[in-house]
């Protein structure tokens, strides 16, 4: 059995406009990754990229599938306009190597376990990456390595990470505007 084997199936809104797929990946799928997905679905649409983007997140571990966010990323996102409620958690899948573009892991341990299983295909590989290494250079936490996992502590943590994933989130909305140019006109 393959270590992203999960007999839930999640399926990944996609339409006949969507141009890339970008899955977002940490632990248990519950803080974090649900996090930048509601995030980046977000700010996507606010760029007209809504409808050629496809988001999804997953976690490397089934600790918590099927489970909703935690209702601490939930209460913070809520507060700047974020929607996490109807986002259910699932474990990675063997698939997704394949079907998404970008697989971007929250943290060095996820990636590690993300390249671990990820077919040896040297495009495939390429896929793999962290959220982190969109920052823009002017934020104020360009360089940052990883969005830590904020489950054991306290409201700050989550505040922390929500302002972490959308300034990544506003690299990686400029980052996939220049990987579609020329396959999609944005929407203004």
């Amino acid at each position: 059995m393959a270590f992203f084997f999960s007999s839930r199936s999640k399926s990944l809104e996609v339409s006949s406009t969507t141009r890339y797929r970008v899955l977002m990946v940490c632990m248990g799928n519950i803080c974090r990754s649900p996090t930048a997905e509601a995030v980046l679905r977000h700010k996507l649409a606010q760029a007209g990229l809504g409808e050629v983007v496809a988001v999804d997140s997953a976690g490397t571990h089934a600790y918590h599938v099927g489970s909703p966010p935690d209702e601490r990323s939930q209460d913070v996102a809520s507060k700047r306009g974020y929607e996490l409620g109807r986002l259910r958690a699932r474990k990675v899948r063997d698939q997704d190597f394949q079907d998404f573009d970008l697989l971007l892991a929250m943290d060095l341990d996820n990636l590690l376990i993300l390249e671990e299983n990820c077919p040896v295909d040297p495009v495939m590989r390429r896929k793999l990456r962290r959220l982190t290494e969109f920052l823009p250079v002017n934020s104020p936490h360009a360089g940052a390595q990883i969005v830590p996992d904020p489950y054991y502590g306290g409201p700050a943590g989550f505040e922390f990470v929500l302002e972490l994933v959308e300034q990544a989130c506003d690299g990686l909305v400029e980052h996939l505007r220049q990987e579609l140019v020329g396959s999609v006109t944005p929407r203004a």
